[in-house]
Parts: C-alpha cells; structure tokens; sequence
C-alpha cells in the first residue's frame, strides 16, 4: 500500500507573472493521476465528519474511493447523487471552512487535510468531457406538478434540478438575457470559467428544466400570475443591489461598487473591449475596500485590466478576513497590496468631480460585535491618503427590490429579506418557498444550493400534500 502523504498533492497552476495579465483560468486541476495519488490519502472514516459539514450532504469518501480505483464513472455518479453543480462547487466552495476544516487526516499532526474539493472539480470536470448530458432519459411518466422558479443563480439551479429528477416540470424564470445568475455576473472567468457554468447549466436543462431568460417577474409577469398557473414557487433572486458606505465623495467619477465593476467584466465581457461593446475604465490606481470574495475578485480583476496598483483596504485584521485564504495568497502572488486596519472616510475630489484619492483612517480592534469579531475602532489623528482613480466598494449587497416591491403580502425581515424558515424554505404565502441571499443576505454558492435542496424536498412534500399523491421517490 502506498504511503499516506503528509500534504496535499501539489496542483498546477498558472504562474503569477502570466495570469495577472490575462483572465485564464489560474488553477489548472488535477490530473488523473494526481487525483488517484490525492484520494489514497483519504482515510475513508466510518463516521465520515466531512459528509456532516457539506450543505449538501455529499457522499464524499463514497466519490474519493471511486477515484483511488480509476472509476471515474462511479465517482461521477457518486456526486450526481448529491449536487447538480459539482464542477462549480469543485472551484469556489470554501472547503477550508467546511468538508477539509473537520478532515480526521488533518487534525492529525503535521498533516494537511485531503484536498475534497480540488477532487470533486477533477470528477466533475471528467464528467462533463465524457458523458451526453443530451442524453438523459426522462420520465415518461405524468409530472406531479408543475413549478416555478425565480432567479437561476446556484439555489434557483439545485431546486430546478432536483424537482426535476422528482419528475416535476420546473420552469425558471431569469431576468437577465444570460442565466446562472452569481456565476455569471459575480464570480470571474479566472477563478470560474463560464464554459464550465453554461455546461452545468445545460446539464440542469437536460433533465427537463426550462429556462427563460430576460423575465423580470414583478413587471415582465406578476406574481399573482405565477401563483394561478403554477403549484409552488421558489425565489431565488439573490441580493444584487449594491451598498455604499456613503462616506463623502460617493458620488465622484471612478467610485463603482463592486456588483457595476464585476458585472461590466464577467456578464457583459467588458475585458474584451471592443471586441465587446461594454467600455470599463482603464485605471491606474485602484482601491478596493472590503475584505471577502468579492473584494478579491475586484482587486484581481482591476490588476489584469492593466492597474499599475491594486490595493485592499479592510478595517480588520488578516485573521478576521472573511475571504478564501486560496484566493488571499493568489491575490498576494499577483502584487495586490494590503492596508489592513484601515478604513475610508472620504473620497478626495480632484476639483472636476474626479476621484484622486482615498482618505483613510487607522483602525484598531476593540471589543467583540455581534458577529463575535473584535469590533475596529478608529484611531483619532491617524488619517493619512492613498492616491487612486478608482475605488471599488465590495461591502455586501442588499436584496433585490424589484421583485419585493410589486409582492407586499409577503413577509420580509427587518433587513429587506425574505423571512424563510431555515429548515424547509417556506414563507409567509403557502406555495411560495425562498432561499439564497435573497434570504439569508449575501453568502457562498454552496449554502444557496444547500437551501435549494432543503426546499427541493419540502415543495415535493407540499405538493403531493396539496394533490395527495404518494411519495414515490427521493432525491
């Protein structure tokens, strides 16, 4: 038996110097065979604590021995049973924070934990090279009901999927003219391709899924038109509408936030300009504040759109930073400079309503918030200015209004979210389920698709309930 690496086997990547001047995929996944040499390292616990901190339950030592045998088949059918979107969640799941942070191999000492999700990419993306998705057979049999979904972003895709595998039709409705909602306008090519968001997505479509693009329920059709015509609906819309700290300066030229910036580049391919008609400035200095994902991707995107200087300005520390610490240390490969414990109080205006600078003010941390992280606290007489032309403000998102506003019955939070239970998506409406950040506010693709699946089984339960037909299969 081959010995148990103490670390995980090393992945290809782009090197720092090239990809911060093109929008390539940085990581370049595992080969076969390095994915066979990752997966002996699996333990394959009895009580397997990963499977337990995946929101969507994955069999994982089921996948990972399936590929230590060579059966990528098996593998990828181990992980169809689980997630319709198993390459995405291969490439931005915090694996860290979830399945890899309660790996037994990694509490042990001196070693790493196995690497789950660079494996679930490597089957996932075999699958989609190897297997006809168009292929698919379905059911001939009469569908149990007909469904509703709003949104087609990672939540609005798991329900999709799995109430069609019910044998549902599932119709989505999608406001923009491209689906995928986050994955399309949110996460960069960089970091997830959009060939391999349009595969997945088509894989959704094989199981009988419709989806309608450039539908913007609350004005395009009404809710009480969805209600008559289906048996259950599920929102999922997300929370794309920008915040701004709305310090002085706000309103000069060269301040985005980060959901304009991010859609520009990955939705309307503004990268690509003039091959594309979307223009994006061209800066020199850029900063971004905010310390998550998404400030990531804006600083990495700003720096291969030719910034000379990208820097990050984060009120806390780099042990409070909420962003994947993969993404942190690409980041710092690609020369992204870091103001830690600093936070912006004003833009400077070059006296023709220009940016030209970023005032800022150190920070230190005092007691803990309600979120349990120290809480910063400025420092008086500490103020000092960063020279820009850009700022991106990446501080979270609100939920989308559009929607909300034209469908008063339903509940809402004191936040402007939808008020869901937690443990079966259903709202203050019978027939209407919620989930995602329209929900629970701006967070990862995978507790959106977690939510999705909970809601998944509860409309299936809801509308054999209501026509009081018997539950024949699960997914």
């Amino acid at each position: 038996m081959a010995r148990r690496s103490r670390t995980k086997t090393p992945i290809a990547e782009q090197k720092p110097a090239i990809r911060k001047s093109n929008f390539d995929e940085v990581c370049l996944g595992y080969t076969i065979e390095e994915g066979q040499a990752e997966a002996i390292r699996c333990l394959q616990c009895k009580n397997a604590p990963c499977i337990a901190s995946c929101p969507v339950m994955i069999d994982i030592p089921g996948f990972i021995v399936a590929i230590k045998e060579g059966n990528m088949e098996a593998a990828a059918a181990v992980l169809g049973k689980y997630t319709n979107l198993p390459a995405i969640c291969g490439r931005v799941c915090p694996q860290e924070k979830q399945c890899e942070k309660v790996c037994k191999l990694g509490m042990a000492k001196n070693f790493e934990p196995v690497a789950i999700g660079k494996l679930e990419r490597l089957v996932a993306d075999w699958a989609l090279e190897n297997q006809d998705f168009t292929k698919l057979i379905q059911s001939d049999q009469p569908k149990i009901g007909k469904i509703a979904v709003i949104g087609s972003g990672p939540s609005g895709l798991t329900v999709a999927g799995d109430l069609a595998k019910l044998n549902y039709e599932v119709i989505i409705y999608e406001a923009l003219h491209e689906s995928g909602g986050v994955l399309t306008y949110g996460i960069p090519e960089f970091r997830l391709p959009k060939r391999i968001v349009k595969k997945e997505i088509e894989s959704i479509e094989a199981l009988g899924v419709t989806i309608e693009t450039n539908v913007v329920v609350g004005k395009t059709i009404t809710m009480e038109e969805i209600i008559n015509e289906f048996d259950a609906c599920y929102i999922s819309v997300g929370a794309g509408a920008p915040n701004f700290m709305g310090i002085p300066g706000t309103a000069l030229n060269g301040v985005y936030s980060s959901s304009e910036y991010l859609t520009r580049i990955n939705l309307m391919h503004s990268y690509d300009f003039p091959n594309y008609d979307t223009p994006i400035k061209r800066s020199k200095n850029v900063v971004v504040i905010g310390g998550g994902n998404v400030a990531m991707d804006a600083a990495r995107s700003a720096k291969r759109l030719g910034a000379e200087k990208v820097s990050i300005v984060y009120r806390r520390s780099l042990e409070e930073l909420p962003a994947r610490i993969e993404e942190y240390h690409h980041s710092v490969e690609e020369e992204i400079e870091y103001y830690w414990l600093t936070n912006p109080i004003e833009y400077i205006n070059n006296g023709n309503g220009d940016l030209n600078g970023v005032k800022c003010i150190e920070m230190e941390l005092g007691e803990p918030d309600e979120s349990g992280r120290r809480r910063p606290v400025p420092i008086k007489n500490s103020e000092f200015i960063i020279e820009a032309d850009t700022v991106i403000e990446a501080i979270g998102q609100g939920s989308n209004k559009v929607l909300l506003s034209t469908f008063p019955e339903l509940k809402l939070t004191k936040w402007g979210y939808i008020e869901a239970d937690p443990k079966t998506g259903a709202t203050s409406i019978p027939g209407i389920f919620a989930g995602g950040d329209i929900v629970t506010g701006a967070a990862t693709v995978i507790l959106a698709m977690g939510a999705g699946k909970v809601a998944a089984v509860e409309i299936d339960n809801y509308v054999r309930e209501k026509k009081k037909t018997p539950v024949t299969t699960k997914v």
